[in-house]
């Protein structure tokens, strides 16, 4: 997706590569041969100069483990409602399963990958998300529970692990910014495609991929041959709104086209094999 006014977005410094943040959706990180494949691209990438960070969900693995608990997955316009036992389940994925398959699959394809939770140092601050009115999700306002609405993006220990030649690779948990000296602070549930958009702006890198088991936008999301190979702004709010986009892609072109406007050139979002 790209916004006719957009310009690149500028990197760190003016000599370094480009920049990236690649969001890595449950069902792609499940696909072993086709994440080592992309995870080799990415080796390549860094070896020409190029810096990433990895922002991951986890959104396949934690429905699974939900079915096992039997604890009842709900979903409002392609958006989890977390309530205390799912939260206790999302954390047990993002922080643990997911974080860890992911990053070991990143090392045995040479990308120097580092696990961090959007909870370390503070790197997402949010609150809890008010109810509200979502698309594809009726005219009733939703309560999603102990889900986040991000506040703050404190990239600091991102930045530092980037300079060092690491890759951070990010969950996308997030922590209550509450006040100094708290016995606790509320961790929350934040859609990974919202975190890896805040993370990119708040970084300015030149490209967000947004990598998808769907393949990328599809006029007729059981057609896989109906890919939309680029759609601009207007397009894109078009396509939500007269139903073309449903589902889980609805969040994420709303997230792009938020970002386009915060100093990123480009969003792409693809499949595994793109």
């Amino acid at each position: 997706m790209s916004d006719a006014n957009q310009s690149s977005g500028a990197g760190p410094t003016a000599t370094s590569g480009p920049t990236a943040m690649l969001k890595l959706g449950g069902e792609v990180i499940a696909d072993l041969p086709a994440l080592a494949a992309m995870l080799t691209d990415v080796r390549a990438l860094l070896s020409l100069g190029w810096r990433f960070v990895v922002c991951h969900g986890g959104g396949p693995q934690a429905s699974a483990l939900q079915e096992r608990l039997r604890v009842p997955t709900v979903k409002v316009g392609g958006r989890r409602v977390t309530d205390a036992a799912t939260l206790q389940i999302m954390k047990q994925v993002l922080a643990g399963e997911v974080s860890v398959d992911l990053v070991a699959a990143a090392v045995a394809a040479g990308v120097p990958a580092v696990g961090v939770s959007g909870v370390s140092c503070g790197i997402v601050t949010a609150h809890r998300r008010p109810k509200v009115v979502v698309s594809g999700g009726g005219d009733e306002p939703v309560d999603f529970g102990l889900v986040g609405d991000i506040d703050e993006i404190r990239p600091g220990l991102l930045q530092h692990l980037m300079a060092g030649g690491y890759v951070p690779v990010l969950n996308s948990l997030g922590l209550d910014g509450g006040p100094e000296g708290a016995a606790t602070r509320q961790v929350y549930n934040i859609n990974a495609d919202t975190v890896a958009a805040a993370v990119a702006a708040a970084l300015r890198v030149d490209h967000l991929f947004l990598v998808t088991g769907i393949g990328g936008v599809l006029r007729d999301k059981d057609d896989p041959t109906t890919r939309i190979p680029v759609l601009r702004a207007s397009e894109a709010r078009q396509a939500i709104a007269d139903g073309t986009v449903v589902g889980g892609m609805i969040p994420k072109l709303e997230e792009a086209l938020e970002i386009l406007h915060r100093g990123i050139g480009a969003v792409h979002i693809l499949g595994p094999g793109a």
